[in-house]
């Protein structure tokens, strides 16, 4: 039995943050004090207005198959969504649905790569980016950025990593794990070099979309001359508190969207019928209605800001939008409590969980060695208690 199992699959990470949120849940189940914040998932409800539509849906018998890529209705829904708060001309026939924003990328990375095609990953990235490139036989070209420049790379940066082999990028904004918002002058200068290698493609992953505290989301396909060569990657999850609902969606060229349809066809078919009538409202809805839970996470992210400045050795910028902190550790790099030492993020992350009984979620997974992953998606009086705590930890190691 021991070669029962696939080079693919013995090559394949498993994501720490669902084995981190995995470990906590054990220690938990055993009686013990845990506070996770671990993964990316807001702590709201979903709203009743999409509750109520998934009710609907099921009184209607919305239980047979879909088109695999998503009922009209929601497609025309997505398309007006994407001109009203994107200014993007999509068509129906440019959008797939997918079961979540992962199957999304998933479809669109294995519809383009070729086993040797190079993908240019900035990092931090989000963790699954580079089993995905993998599982298809591409080859992850990794482009750092540090908490100097808000961890965004540059456009020059972009054009130095560019190879005969290159055939894609993959980049989110606002990002995971460290919040960072691209400017539309940042995109700009990006979208100049993707002209000048019109055989590139871009997925940019703008599922913390509405979740913004400075302004206007700007998305990379809204410069007209790349707009052919950037597929963009959403869903319901983040913004509307549906990470359960399990839907996601595609606006790409034709070329591309027919590929992943075709990919998804034979892998998955449709995503749940009554996900995509719940997500209908969704896409209609004015975005304003999320400002109550945005101004919760800006106060949510300002809390712990707060508390990280008052923990010596602890460098933390100030992300932009989506519910993560992403502070540098390096300072804690060789110090010792006891008999542990830490050598790594990983160490301090599985100190903090003995320590101070929280789980957060290493920065070795996102590309960035010297770093914690902190999603503050949790209530302001759990984010005081588990940042006390892992200052009074921290506070050991000498």
């Amino acid at each position: 039995m021991n070669n029962v199992l696939s080079d693919r699959i013995n090559n394949l990470s498993t994501s720490q943050t669902l084995a981190m949120a995995a470990l906590a849940r054990e220690l938990k189940s055993q009686g013990k004090d845990i506070i996770s914040l671990s993964l990316g998932e807001p702590d709201f409800n979903t709203p009743d207005f999409i509750k109520e539509a998934a009710k609907k849906a099921i009184d209607e018998n919305y239980s047979t198959y879909s088109p695999v890529d998503g009922y009209i209705e929601l497609k025309e829904a997505i398309c007006r969504k994407f001109k009203r708060d994107n200014n993007l001309d999509y068509k129906p026939a440019n959008i797939v649905v997918s079961t979540g924003a992962k199957q999304s990328i998933a479809n669109a990375v294995l519809s383009c790569i070729n086993p040797g095609d190079e993908v240019i990953i900035p990092a931090p990235y989000w963790v699954s980016y580079i089993e995905i490139v993998k599982v298809a036989e591409g080859i992850p070209v990794i482009v750092h950025a540090g908490i100097e420049t808000d961890f965004k790379i540059t456009a020059k940066q972009f054009e130095d990593a560019i190879t005969p082999k290159t055939k894609m990028m993959i980049f989110s904004s606002p990002c995971n794990p460290t919040g960072s918002l691209y400017s539309k002058e940042e995109l700009r200068q990006l979208a100049d070099v993707l002209v000048k290698n019109p055989s590139v493609v871009v997925i940019a992953d703008e599922i913390y979309e509405h979740i913004n505290f400075v302004g206007k989301h700007q998305s990379l396909a809204q410069f007209p001359e790349i707009f052919d060569q950037v597929i963009t990657v959403n869903g319901v999850s983040k913004a509307w508190a549906m990470t359960g609902w399990r839907l996601g969606y595609i606006g790409a060229s034709k070329l591309i969207a027919d590929a992943c349809n075709k990919v998804q066809g034979q892998f998955t078919s449709a995503t749940c019928s009554i996900a995509q009538r719940a997500s209908i409202a969704a896409m209609k809805a004015d975005p304003a209605v999320l400002q109550d839970m945005i101004k919760a996470f800006k106060s949510r992210r300002d809390l712990v800001l707060g508390m990280l400045k008052e923990m010596p050795g602890v460098k933390a910028n100030t992300p932009e939008g989506a519910f993560y902190i992403f502070p540098d550790i390096s300072y804690f790099i060789g110090k010792q409590y006891k008999d542990t030492t830490i050598t790594s993020a990983h160490d301090l992350c599985l100190y903090l969980l003995s320590e101070a009984m929280v789980a957060l979620v290493s920065g070795e997974s996102f590309g960035a060695n010297n770093c914690i992953r902190i999603s503050y998606a949790a209530s302001e009086d759990t984010l005081v208690k588990a940042m006390t705590r892992v200052k009074e930890a921290l506070a050991k190691l000498v």
